[in-house]
């Protein structure tokens, strides 16, 4: 019996791709598509996929904050994480989410057949460029990221879709609109952030953005630039 599968991009010609490989396989059944990390934890909810084949970056929620709401709604779902990035943070991200897999978007398709194999038998799968890494760092005992994951794991799921917002550079008064939310309820979401994260200001919430992984190398270019003020 094939494993079923949602499959998660923002970007139909990606999903339209993998779709293709997963067809040819005949292992795997694509029974529904998401375009984001709302729309995908929905989706769970409704199918109870076996397997979520998951985007890092996608639109609203990351594939990081997804997959943490997904196996908060369905811990029996098994997610792989899709990624354009190698770097460790990523990497280190995923995992501590709860991803069973972490597979290149660059990787051949027999790599990626053989995460969704890995994960449909119970296992965990890295794609072979980063596993070398990762063995790396666990035999230096090597894991800087530890405070920072600490603190991602310290913020709600709401605080996560705040913080992203707010490293892109948004005011307060446009998250508010963005996320249909008063105006007072986003400050009070930035000022418990600040507690948690001991940071003082913006700049500290979005260094700490950029640190875990929530927000990415377009807020980097952001935060070159002055920061908005706020207006109210």
């Amino acid at each position: 019996m094939s494993s079923q599968v949602l499959l998660v991009d923002d970007h139909k010609i990606m999903r339209d791709g993998i779709k293709a490989i997963l067809r040819q396989s005949g292992e795997f059944d694509v029974i529904a598509e998401a375009e984001s990390g709302t729309e995908a934890v929905e989706v769970c909810k409704q199918r109870q996929p076996d397997i979520v084949l998951l985007d890092i970056e996608l639109p609203g929620l990351s594939g990081i904050e997804t997959t943490r709401e997904i196996l908060r709604h369905c811990p029996e779902v098994k997610v792989i994480i899709l990624s354009m990035y190698d770097d460790e943070q990523s990497i280190m991200s995923a995992i501590r989410s709860g991803a069973r897999a972490f597979v290149l978007k660059k990787a051949s398709d027999r790599d990626l057949l053989g995460a969704l194999r890995a994960v449909a038998k119970g296992g965990s799968y890295l794609s072979p460029q980063v596993s070398d890494r990762v063995l790396q760092r666990i035999q230096k005992n090597d894991f800087e990221t530890k405070p920072i994951l600490a603190g991602l794991d310290c913020l709600s799921s709401r605080e996560l879709q705040v913080l992203r917002l707010v490293a892109d550079g948004k005011t307060s008064k446009e998250i508010a609109v963005m996320l249909e939310l008063g105006l007072q309820t986003i400050r009070s979401y930035r000022k418990t952030m600040m507690g948690k994260l001991g940071v003082n200001n913006i700049a500290g919430l979005t260094q700490f953005a950029l640190a875990s992984g929530v927000a990415r190398l377009q807020v980097s270019i952001a935060v070159a630039k002055s920061p908005k003020k706020e207006t109210a």
